[in-house]
C-alpha cells in the first residue's frame, strides 16, 4: 500500500478568488478524481484550522494499490487539468509519499520526502 500525503500552502488573492474559495475549489477538483485513477484506494482532502505561521493550508491524504498506481496517477489527465489550476493557486507545496509493506510479523514502513516543484 502506498501513501501520497500533499500539503499546500495557497496565495491570499489568485485567479480572481480569496484562498479560501480557492482552498474549495482544490478540494472539489481533487475529490472530482475519486473513482477515475486506476490503483487510487482512497482520497481525503482536508483544510487547516490553526492558522499558524508553520500551517499549511490544504493537505490531500490518498493511498494506491502499489508505486506503479502512484506513477500513473501523477501523469493521469485527470490529475494533469487538477495540477494546472493548483500550480496557480499556491505558494508551496509538500509531499510524502511511503509505502508500508505488511508482513505477518510486523510492519515495515519505507518513506521518500520530496519537495518536488509539480502538483
Amino acid at each position: 500500500m502506498i501513501k501520497h500525503i500533499v500539503m499546500w500552502r495557497l496565495k491570499e488573492q489568485a485567479m480572481g478568488s480569496g484562498k479560501r474559495e480557492n482552498a474549495q475549489r482544490v478540494r472539489e477538483k481533487l475529490e472530482s478524481m475519486r473513482g477515475k485513477i486506476p490503483g487510487m484506494v482512497k482520497i481525503e482532502l482536508g483544510f487547516d484550522f490553526s492558522a499558524t505561521p508553520d500551517s499549511s493550508d490544504v493537505v490531500l491524504y490518498s493511498e494506491f494499490e502499489s508505486r506503479e498506481a502512484l506513477e500513473g496517477y501523477m501523469t493521469h489527465p485527470v490529475h494533469e487539468a487538477v495540477k494546472d489550476f493548483i500550480r496557480e493557486v499556491r505558494t508551496e507545496r509538500h509531499v510524502v509519499d511511503y509505502e508500508v509493506v505488511r508482513d505477518e510479523s510486523k510492519v515495515r514502513i519505507h518513506y521518500q520526502v520530496s519537495t518536488r516543484r509539480d502538483v
